[in-house]
C-alpha cells in the first residue's frame, strides 16, 4: 500500500522510527510526506533520507500565504530536483478562512508554474474553493492528486479529465461521509489513490485519535466495501494508480 499524502513531523510524533516501524508492519511499501512551509519542508528532506520507503512533496500551503518568503519559493525550486522529492505540494487553496484569496491565487500560481518548469506532479488541497482551482489547474499543463477529494462527481469526473486522481482518506470511514461515497460508487478505482493525512483524520475506529500511515488499510478495506471488489485488489490497483502518476520516480 502507498499512503499519497501525510505529514509525519517532530512537532506532532515522539517517535517517528516507531511510526515508520508499525506502517511497515501494516503493510506499508511507501509514504509520501508533504510539506507545508520552510520548517517542515526542510524536515522533508530530512526523512526522505533516513527512512527508504519515504519519499517527499515541497509546497508552501495556502494557510501559509501571509508567512511565506520569497526564499522559500527558492528552497522548493533549489531542491524540487532531489532524490526522492517526487512532487509539488502541499498546495492549492483554502477559502474556509479569511486568507486573502488573490495572495492565495497569487502563491498556487507560482507554485504550479515550478511543477511546470520541472515536469513535476502536484498535490492540490482544495477547500471551499473547488471552482477557483478548477479554472486555475486548466491554465496549467499539470498532473497530480487532488487532496482529500470532496467534491462533486461532476467535479471529480473535471478533474480527471485533466490527468487528476482523486485522494480518499479516512473521511470515508465516517458515518456522514455520504458525499464522497456516492462519487467512489461511480469514479472506476482506476483513478483513485489511498492516503491518511496523518496525523489528522484518522479513519474509524481510531477516529478522534492521532492518525499514522499504519490505518491506511482501514481506509482500504472501506473502499473493498464500497467497490464491491477484494481488499488485495484495492491495494494493487492504487499502488499501480501511484505508479503510473509519478513514473519512474518511485521505488515500488
Amino acid at each position: 500500500m502507498v499512503d499519497t499524502h501525510c505529514h509525519i513531523f517532530s512537532s506532532d510524533y515522539n517517535n517517528i522510527d516507531d511510526v515508520i516501524k508499525r506502517a511497515i508492519d501494516n503493510g506499508v511499501r511507501m509514504i509520501i510526506v508533504n510539506g507545508c512551509d520552510a520548517k517542515t519542508n526542510n524536515e522533508v528532506l530530512e526523512l526522505v533520507k533516513k527512512y527508504d520507503i519515504v519519499y517527499g512533496a515541497l509546497g508552501i500551503h495556502p494557510e501559509e500565504v501571509d508567512n511565506y518568503k520569497d526564499e522559500d519559493i527558492d528552497f522548493i525550486i533549489k531542491h524540487i530536483d532531489d532524490d526522492k522529492i517526487v512532487a509539488v505540494g502541499e498546495i492549492g487553496l483554502d477559502y474556509h478562512y479569511d486568507y486573502d484569496k488573490k495572495k492565495q491565487i497569487m502563491l498556487f500560481k507560482r507554485q504550479l508554474e515550478i511543477a511546470k518548469s520541472f515536469n513535476k506532479p502536484v498535490i492540490i488541497h482544495s477547500r471551499d474553493s473547488i471552482q477557483d482551482t478548477y479554472n486555475i489547474l486548466k491554465e496549467y499543463n499539470v498532473k497530480g492528486i487532488m487532496h482529500c477529494f470532496s467534491g462533486s462527481l461532476e467535479m471529480a469526473s473535471e478533474f480527471i479529465k485533466l490527468g487528476f486522481l482523486l485522494g480518499i482518506g479516512g473521511i470515508v470511514t465516517f458515518k456522514n461521509s455520504k458525499k464522497i461515497l456516492d462519487v467512489l460508487k461511480e469514479i472506476s478505482i482506476e483513478y483513485i489513490v489511498l492516503e491518511t493525512d496523518s496525523p489528522y483524520l484518522a479513519p474509524e475506529p481510531n477516529r478522534g485519535k492521532q492518525n499514522e500511515p499504519a490505518y491506511i488499510g482501514l481506509i482500504a478495506k472501506k473502499i473493498a466495501d464500497i467497490k464491491g471488489i477484494t481488499y488485495e485488489e484495492v491495494n494493487s490497483i492504487t499502488t499501480s494508480n501511484v505508479s503510473r502518476l509519478f513514473d519512474k520516480q518511485l521505488m515500488i
